[in-house]
């Protein structure tokens, strides 16, 4: 009875060959393809939607930085003229390993 399965196990593969498997296999990674493919247009929908609800944030962050410096390069200038109080401030800032570039930033806009 084995000898006459294994020969109608051989008349269906020598019927379909190899191309069945393989048209299987292309048709599998394509479709794998075009999943990868949505997935990764979707991911940078996303990561393009955070970067612009981020920038807004970066921009109060850059303005807030250049108040600071300004208000920081003034107070080393009223150190330089002598003020005692601007003075202790730099000094303290110095201690804190802050530096001041007496001529820096100017606020924006």
């Amino acid at each position: 009875m084995q000898a006459g399965h294994e020969g109608v196990r051989g008349a269906s593969a020598e019927r379909y060959g190899v191309f069945l498997p393989l048209l299987l296999l292309m048709i599998g990674s394509l479709g794998w393809f075009v999943f990868q493919a949505t997935q990764l247009v979707a991911e940078r929908q996303v990561l393009r939607q955070s970067y612009e609800a981020q920038q807004a944030q970066v921009q109060q962050s850059q303005q807030l930085r250049d108040s600071l410096d300004a208000l920081a390069s003034d107070t080393a200038r009223l150190a330089e003229r002598g003020n005692p109080n601007a003075k202790l401030v730099v000094a303290e800032l110095r201690k804190r390993g802050v530096t001041i570039d007496p001529g820096g930033a100017q606020p924006r806009g």
